[in-house]
């Protein structure tokens, strides 16, 4: 519910209102802290998946690499929040959009990354660059091709994301990967202390309001640190150490592990940005509907998605990851009430300043995989349940259930087995694999070839007589 002391209710859906400082600024912070940790943590499974990150055989050479990794995840993602609420000419929507690290890529960026150490990271960045100016271009034609990714299309495709990262959320939960194998994968201390995390997070999210139940998972992790530390997992002198080795000021350097380009990375990151783009559509809208009780414009959809491709690609240069727009801050806009702009700059700001504080990065680093475990357990599921909401919207005739069953057999199926392919050229298997793009290719592929009605036999040979029960027999759409 809006709060009538920041504003009036004019005021406060008024993207270019700015409430009084001593208000904007905690407002601000909040936004920050209800994406805090789902920004850092792609940057921490990526140096995990290559082989640098936590518990690592690289041990403490690899820090300093997953260190950068975090500072620039924490400093492009308030770039490009600057980018989306202030704006460069057509760039930005000059609305209170959120912007940070996007879990979307994670499947596309761990086949290409995996085992391969620092090394791998040239490819990543080259990706990143391509996929952010494909981004960016999308721009223009954005409003004629959201016909091509309807319910049907992007909630299968974010319930995949969910899906191919909640064995994650496990292996960190039990220990990490590099603990499998070993008598303390799995054992009851890994997972008590995902599970203090669990029910923090749980308890905050259902019996607290306000800032505690918007920032439930950050505060989980927090309680869940400091069990770590009663229980010997984190101690006081680790701690110290990881700040001493910090300097005072990270600079961004161009080019750091420099630019690869793979036709692998490039396609799987446009193929990517493609539907991040439209994710981001859905967002706009979003925050002016629960905002501001409007439709959002042609323009200010253009200028989100220039923000959005602008923002990952400059993130690119810098050693950055693919940036995209965060859902939990529409639904904490439509919260608060509060639509102005400025409120999120000062939020953008803050991000900017620990994007620039290395000291930051190695409190961080210090968090211990099983706590962070607990944390993700609970944000990729939501990933799921994202997905499975957004299908919601779908009316499941027989046709429908016939492109879902069809591509989410071969896409989940080639993720779990991804043997199965290992005769196809490196790029190719790199794609399949991922899951995600075969299902969503099959998806929009099958979404506009078939005909809206497909006659009962075509499917009830193949669903038991289930096709068309409950909602089946409503009318379908594309």
């Amino acid at each position: 519910m809006a709060d009538s002391t920041i504003g009036t209710p004019e005021q406060l859906r008024d993207p270019n209102y700015t409430p009084a400082l001593y208000k904007a600024v905690p407002l601000g912070i909040q936004h920050v802290l209800a994406m805090f940790v789902s920004n850092v943590t792609p940057a921490i499974i990526l140096a995990g998946a290559a082989g640098f990150g936590f518990g690592s055989a690289a041990g403490a050479q690899g820090f300093p690499d997953m260190s950068y990794l975090i500072q620039m995840s924490m400093l492009f993602a308030g770039i490009a929040t600057l980018f989306q609420t202030i704006g460069i000419g057509p760039v930005g929507a000059r609305l209170p959009i959120v912007q940070g690290t996007s879990f979307a890529f994670i499947p596309i960026m761990i086949p290409l990354v995996a085992g391969k150490g620092v090394e791998a990271l040239p490819v990543i960045f080259g990706g990143v660059l391509v996929g952010g100016l494909f981004h960016a271009a999308l721009g223009t034609v954005i409003g004629r091709i959201r016909f091509a990714l309807p319910p049907l299309v992007t909630g299968l495709v974010v319930t995949m994301i969910g899906l191919a990262l909640v064995k994650v959320g496990i292996q960190y939960a039990a220990g990490g990967v590099p603990a499998m194998g070993t008598p303390e994968f799995g054992s009851l201390r890994s997972w008590s202390a995902a599970l203090v995390v669990v029910f923090v997070t749980l308890g905050l999210k259902f019996y607290a309001r306000g800032m505690l139940s918007v920032s439930a998972v950050a505060v989980g992790i927090l309680v869940g640190y400091v069990y770590a530390l009663a229980i010997g997992m984190v101690t006081f002198q680790g701690i110290a150490t990881s700040w001493g080795r910090a300097g005072l000021i990270e600079v961004p350097v161009p080019f750091k592990y420099g630019l690869e380009f793979s036709v692998a990375a490039i396609v799987g990151f446009c193929l990517m940005a493609f539907v991040s783009a439209v994710e981001t559509v859905g967002d706009v809208s979003g925050i002016t509907k629960g905002g501001a009780g409007r439709e959002a414009t042609e323009k200010e959809i253009q200028g989100a998605t220039y923000a959005d491709g602008v923002g990952t690609a400059v993130a690119g240069v810098f050693g950055g990851l693919p940036n995209t727009s965060f859902s939990q801050n529409v639904g904490l806009i439509a919260m608060t009430g509060v639509m102005s702009r400025h409120v999120v700059t000062i939020g953008a700001l803050f991000l900017i300043l620990c994007g620039l504080v290395p000291k930051v990065g190695a409190l961080i680093r210090t968090i211990p995989i099983e706590v962070l475990g607990g944390g993700v357990i609970v944000m990729f599921g939501m990933v799921v349940a994202a997905g499975v909401s957004m299908l919601s919207d779908v009316h499941w005739n027989r046709r429908n259930m016939v492109i879902f069953a069809i591509a989410l057999s071969v896409g989940l199926g080639l993720q779990l087995e991804p043997s199965a392919v290992q005769h196809l050229p490196e790029t190719l298997r790199i794609l399949m694999t991922s899951g995600i793009l075969p299902a969503a290719l099959i998806a929009i592929g099958l979404n506009l070839a078939l005909p809206d009605d497909l006659p009962s036999e075509a499917t009830e040979e193949v669903s038991g007589g289930l096709a068309g029960q409950g909602r089946g027999s409503l009318p379908g759409s594309r």
